[in-house]
C-alpha cells in the first residue's frame, strides 16, 4: 500500500477562481453549441455562439456548411474543452513563483502598511491599489515591477498595502479607510519623506485617492489616477444595475462574516466577460513553458487568484451606491458627510485610460480628466492590468507617467 505523501502533489494552485464557475460557464456554452448546431444555416453569424465558430469561418466561406456543419460544431466544441483543461492543468503546475522581497515597512495600522522602494530618496509617490486586489500588482516581478523600475529612475515610490482585512477593518466603511487609514499613511509619508507625496491610485484605489487629495490637498503634491472608475453607468448603464442587483442576495453572506468573500468578488467580474477566463486559458496551453509570454501569464494568475475580501459596509456602497445610483458621477457620493466632486481638486492630475480596459471601460474613467482643472489625460493603447504589469507596460505607463513626474519636480 502506498503511503500519501505529506505534502499535495504537483497541482498547487486554485485558480482560476472559483474554477467550478469557470467550468460550468464553459460546459454551457458547450452544450449550447451541440444542441443547437444542427438548425444552424448559412446565416450563422447571427448565433450568440458565433465566437465559437470564429474558427470554422474557412468551413463557411467554402460552402461547407451543410451536413458536415453540426458535426464541426461538435468536433470543434469538444476541442476546445479539451484545450481548457490542458490550460488550466499547464497553469496549475508552472514551476514559476514570485520571489521578490518586500522592501522596508516604514509604517503600520492594523492590517495595512506602507512599503518604501527607494529609502535614499527622491521625489515622493504614494500608490494606492484596490482594496479588493493585492498591492503587489504593481510590483508583480523581476522586469515586471512598475515601483522597481521608477525607483530605478530616481523616483521614490511608497506602496500603501491594505493588507487582509481583520476584524477592526471588516467593520469600516469607506470614510474609515479615506478619512481614517489613507490620511494617515499619508501623513506618515510627509513625516518620512519631509515633502508632500504624489498620490497616485490604481483601479478603486484612484477612485479613494480623489476622495483623499480633495479632502487633504496640504498633503499632496499632485494626484496620478490609473484606470479610476468614476462613471459607473458607462458605456452600459444595464450591467452596473445588474451587479447592484445582487446585493439582497447576498446579504447573508456580508452578515455572515462582515465581508464578500473573495470567490463571490471573483464571480461577480468573471460575469462581466463569462467567456474571457476560459478563453485565455486555451490560449494558455499553446504557449511553450519556459516562454516569457508563459511566465508573465503565470505570474499574472497568480495575483488575480490572491484577492482579498472586501469589507461588508464598503461592499454596500460599491455594489449599491457605485453601481446602482451612480453616485460619484452624480456627486452623491460622501466621504465623512462631505460631497466628493473632482472639480475640487486642485493639485496637479495625471488621468491614465486604457483604451482596451475591461474591467474599468473608458468612459467610466476618462470624466475624470475633464472634471479634474488641468489635468492631463493619457491613452494609452492598453488593458487594465496590462498597462500596470504587462509585457508594453513600461512604454504604456511607466515612462508616459515618469515625465509627468519629472515635469512636476
Amino acid at each position: 500500500m502506498t503511503e500519501r505523501p505529506e505534502r499535495p502533489g504537483p497541482l498547487i494552485r486554485r485558480g482560476p477562481r472559483p474554477l467550478l464557475l469557470h467550468l460550468t460557464l464553459a460546459m454551457l456554452r458547450s452544450n449550447v453549441s451541440r444542441a443547437t448546431s444542427p438548425l444552424w444555416n448559412a446565416d450563422w453569424q447571427t448565433s450568440s455562439a458565433a465566437a465559437i465558430l470564429r474558427s470554422l469561418q474557412s468551413a463557411v466561406r467554402d460552402g461547407n456548411h451543410g451536413n458536415d456543419f453540426p458535426q464541426a460544431v461538435i468536433e470543434e466544441t469538444l476541442r476546445q474543452d479539451a484545450a481548457l483543461i490542458e490550460g488550466i492543468a499547464a497553469y496549475r503546475r508552472h514551476p514559476w513563483h514570485r520571489t521578490l522581497r518586500d522592501p522596508p515597512e516604514v509604517w503600520s495600522e492594523g492590517s495595512t502598511r506602507l512599503l518604501d522602494y527607494r529609502p535614499e530618496g527622491g521625489l515622493p509617490v504614494l500608490f494606492v491599489p484596490s482594496l479588493i486586489n493585492r498591492a503587489y500588482v504593481l510590483d508583480l516581478a523581476e522586469g515586471y515591477s512598475m515601483l522597481r523600475w521608477l525607483a530605478g529612475q530616481g523616483v521614490r515610490p511608497l506602496l500603501l498595502d491594505w493588507g487582509w482585512p481583520g476584524e477592526t477593518e471588516r467593520r469600516f466603511s469607506l470614510t474609515d479607510y479615506v478619512a481614517g487609514r489613507m490620511e494617515r499613511a499619508i501623513t506618515a509619508a510627509v513625516r518620512l519623506t519631509k515633502a508632500a507625496p504624489v498620490l497616485a491610485g490604481y483601479c478603486m484605489g484612484g477612485t479613494l485617492a480623489v476622495a483623499a487629495a480633495q479632502r487633504r490637498p496640504d498633503l499632496i503634491g499632485g494626484l496620478a489616477l490609473l484606470a479610476a472608475p468614476w462613471d459607473f453607468h458607462a458605456p452600459e448603464a444595464e450591467r452596473a444595475l445588474q451587479a447592484a442587483q445582487t446585493l439582497p442576495m447576498l446579504e447573508p453572506v456580508l452578515a455572515f462574516g462582515n465581508a464578500l468573500p473573495v470567490d463571490v468578488l471573483q464571480s461577480l467580474f468573471a460575469l462581466l466577460d463569462p467567456w474571457g477566463v476560459a478563453d485565455k486559458y486555451r490560449g494558455f496551453a499553446r504557449l511553450p513553458p519556459d516562454s516569457e509570454r508563459a511566465r508573465l501569464f503565470v505570474a499574472l494568475e497568480d495575483w488575480l487568484n490572491d484577492g482579498i475580501p472586501l469589507a461588508a459596509e464598503v461592499a454596500r456602497t460599491c455594489l449599491g451606491e457605485w453601481y446602482g445610483q451612480n453616485a460619484t458621477a452624480c456627486g452623491n457620493w460622501r466621504i465623512a458627510g462631505l460631497p466628493v466632486d473632482p472639480a475640487e481638486v486642485r493639485a496637479p492630475a495625471f488621468v491614465a485610460v486604457p483604451g482596451r480596459d475591461r474591467i474599468v471601460p473608458p468612459e467610466s474613467a476618462r470624466p475624470l480628466a475633464a472634471l479634474i482643472p488641468n489635468a492631463v489625460l493619457h491613452q494609452p493603447h492598453a488593458g487594465h492590468i496590462g498597462m500596470a504589469a504587462g509585457a508594453r507596460a513600461e512604454a504604456s505607463l511607466w515612462r508616459p507617467l515618469l515625465a509627468w513626474l519629472r515635469g512636476l519636480a
